[in-house]
């Protein structure tokens, strides 16, 4: 066998020089990468040498990576992966813990003590319990499923069992992420199967009149309300105070996407933007976004354990759990799974309340810096105040002469910055996430002097 238990001590010192050569060179190498491949033109019929193969990852893979570790990836609303989350998750792989039930090892322990510590972290009351997923668009599959649940016990059929061809079932929403009406699809409620409520004037939060309107019309036996915090471009948040009490009112079930602005809560608190949360009967939250672990890490949250348990319950001899043990695989889509709570539970207990806190801080200062020198920009047009860690902007064609898909490419092929495309008020726009631990005022210079750039 080539590769050994001789093989470790070599393999430990090729990690370490490549974890030092790869952050290194964060701040120097482009934030975006082109690679038109392929690495390897064909499979080997005989494997390479570790030697060998560290070569090709030294020259030809770590060089094409894009630096989303770094301090000016500011696409999506993704953050990095914190020194402490980083050693966690290599732990994680050491470790190679299936998390698929507990009696068999402290990992399950982790991740109920460490799903606590988020409900104590954003004030939830302990009412809420779930599990860790791949990420939010999983949480959002899970928060269809156990909805899905809660309208068929309505009308008195059992989904999981029966199937939904007979239910009959209203869901409402404003804005939703794509990965919510993806899962709406995979439920399936049908991609469209949804009824949009007006946004209120120049914002994407859900008009609290109209949704009640619709609520009041609505003729279906069961209902569902989709709420933001917050929505993905505007990062505007819905009334979830208002929307739980009209869903109160009319038996709805209320899922909260919450994915990366429930850590507004840290600001805020409980009476800030997402003040009802803790009325909703699901919330979906992401680590890998603003708590900066590493992929995979979601996390999907209900008052209502009975339901997810029913839609996931899982019965066969071989998988059968020891008594008073939680079985996993009857709370999630996965069966086997990676202990991806350890690199949140490791960041929690390393940086703990105050630390979390003081990076989102960080972030949101940045983020009014960037928007402050767009709006005092001739070059640029800043079409929304920032209110959080997302700044929306355009070119001003006028003096730029270029479209923002134009801009947004030119900005990124700089090699200084990565961002992604939006849509404001039915215009194309360039987005700006600020959601990187590492992010500083150097980095914000430095994307400010590209843009001038221009």
């Amino acid at each position: 066998m080539q590769y050994c238990k001789r093989s470790n001590d070599i393999i430990l010192t090729a990690l370490g020089e490549q974890f030092k050569a790869f952050h290194q060179n964060l701040t120097e190498q482009p934030v975006a990468s082109v690679f038109t491949g392929p690495v390897v033109a064909e499979l080997p019929d005989v494997g390479v040498s570790f030697e060998a193969l560290n070569t090709l990852i030294t020259e030809q893979v770590r060089p094409n990576l894009s630096a989303s570790n770094g301090g000016r990836y500011w696409g999506f609303v993704t953050g990095g992966a914190n020194p402490v989350a980083t050693y966690a998750d290599w732990l994680v792989t050491t470790f190679n813990q299936n998390v698929s039930k507990g009696g068999d090892s402290i990992a399950s322990d982790i991740e109920r003590q460490t799903l606590g510590w988020l409900c104590e972290l954003f004030a939830l009351p302990h009412t809420f319990n779930g599990i860790f997923t791949t990420g939010a668009t999983a949480a959002n599959v899970l928060a269809a499923f156990t909805a899905r649940q809660y309208a068929g016990h309505a009308q008195n059929i059992d989904i999981t069992q029966a199937g939904m061809a007979d239910l009959d079932v209203g869901i409402f929403s404003a804005t939703p992420h794509a990965s919510m009406v993806k899962s709406l699809g995979f439920a399936g409620f049908g991609q469209n199967g949804w009824q949009k409520i007006a946004c209120n004037p120049n914002n994407e939060s859900m008009d609290i009149n109209a949704l009640e309107v619709a609520l009041a019309e609505c003729k279906a036996a069961s209902k569902i309300v989709i709420a933001s915090a917050a929505t993905v471009t505007g990062t505007d948040f819905d009334d979830i105070e208002a929307i739980a009490t009209l869903c109160q009112k009319y038996h709805a079930w209320l899922h909260v996407d919450a994915a990366f602005g429930i850590f507004e809560r840290l600001i805020n608190g409980k009476d800030g933007k997402t003040r009802g949360i803790e009325r909703a009967d699901s919330i979906t939250l992401d680590c890998h976004k603003w708590l900066n672990v590493p992929y995979d890490c979601g996390v999907f949250l209900t008052q209502h354990m009975d339901l997810l348990t029913q839609c996931c319950e899982v019965s066969a001899a071989y998988l059968a759990s020891p008594e008073n043990t939680l079985s996993y695989m009857s709370l999630g889509i996965e069966n086997s799974r990676r202990f991806r709570a350890f690199p949140v539970w490791a960041t929690l207990l390393a940086y703990g309340k105050q630390g979390v806190t003081d990076n989102i801080k960080a972030n949101m200062l940045h983020a009014r810096q960037l928007a402050n020198w767009l709006d005092k920009s001739d070059k640029y047009e800043l079409l929304k105040p920032c209110e959080l860690n997302v700044v929306l902007f355009k070119p001003n064609a006028a003096v730029l002469n270029l479209t923002s898909a134009q801009c947004m490419t030119k900005l990124n092929a700089s090699g200084q910055v990565f961002l992604t495309p939006g849509a404001w008020q039915g215009e194309p726009i360039i987005r700006a996430a600020l959601s990187n631990w590492a992010t500083n005022v150097d980095d914000v210079q430095r994307v400010i002097a590209a843009l001038d750039g221009i």
